[in-house]
């Protein structure tokens, strides 16, 4: 091979190894396998020029990932098993920019009002995803700022969580105890939610949005303003040709509709 060639090649290889070294990259750390798949999917078609190096199912995983890949983001959730997002968070604390991801809106106002990092709420909305990857994009050339503030604050304020297991429904004149595992869905009609089980409807004056608080988001999805859904009660999930989806469920005749703004959840089932 002629000198020449070989410092053509030489030079490609830099060059490539160069823009390799510039290029944005990332890991996601998520414990829901459906949410970790669909995060990556919806980052691939954003932000395209965006190398996610490599996924994680907990924190432990995520500090292993980081060590190996040295990513210059990592999307990390807050409530993960084993090592929660905020430990992870505070050993990476100055060492890359951390977006959060969080079902909780006391969690993301924190974030959020702290400027440092940025956060995406699940279920993914398409808008404010893309509102945290321009977020980023901007303090990518800027020096990684410590977050040893915000997470102390997050860190105290974080308490276990409490989630319902019974509700009261009305029943004719009687009050009904219906637990949370025997639920299908909630929706939401007029001045009241209806609860339904496989083999009954009851009514609760608690709306949607005071449920969302209050059952675990790992088991109950909100799939449109008015409907959350049980995960184990579904049986699939349709796609309509103009992109609509429904869910079936195992033990009810009802399909569901999901609107278009929780839609991202259920894209890759």
């Amino acid at each position: 091979m002629s000198a020449r060639r070989q410092y053509a090649l030489s030079s490609l290889s830099l060059r490539s190894l160069t823009t390799d070294m510039l290029k944005p990259s990332a890991i996601i750390a998520e414990d829901e396998a459906v949410l970790r798949k669909a995060l990556r999917t919806e980052l691939s078609r954003l932000w395209p020029e965006l190398d996610v190096r490599a996924v994680a199912k907990d924190g432990v995983e995520a500090l292993a990932q980081f060590e190996r890949h040295r990513p210059s983001i990592i999307f990390l959730d807050i409530e993960m098993p084993g090592l929660s997002g905020l430990e992870v968070a505070r050993q990476l604390s100055g060492r890359c920019h951390i977006v959060f991801i969080t079902a909780f809106d006391a969690h993301a106002i924190a974030a959020s009002e702290h400027g440092a990092v940025d956060y995406v709420l699940k279920p993914y909305e398409e808008k404010r995803l893309i509102m945290a990857i321009g977020r980023v994009r901007d303090r990518l050339s800027e020096p990684i700022p410590p977050i040893d503030t915000l997470l102390r604050d997050l860190l105290a304020s974080a308490r276990p969580r409490s989630y319902l297991h019974w509700i009261k429904a009305l029943n004719g004149a009687f009050v009904e105890i219906v637990l949370v595992e025997d639920i299908c869905f909630f929706q939401a009609s007029a001045k009241y939610t209806g609860v339904y089980t496989s083999t009954a409807e009851t009514l609760i004056r608690t709306s949607i949005k005071a449920l969302t608080a209050q059952l675990d988001p790992d088991r109950f999805w909100q799939i449109s303003r008015s409907t959350i859904v049980r995960a184990e009660s579904i049986s699939r999930i349709t796609h309509g040709f103009d992109g609509s989806m429904q869910i079936l469920l195992k033990t009810r005749p009802e399909r569901l509709v999901v609107s278009e703004s929780y839609r991202s959840l259920f894209r890759h089932m």
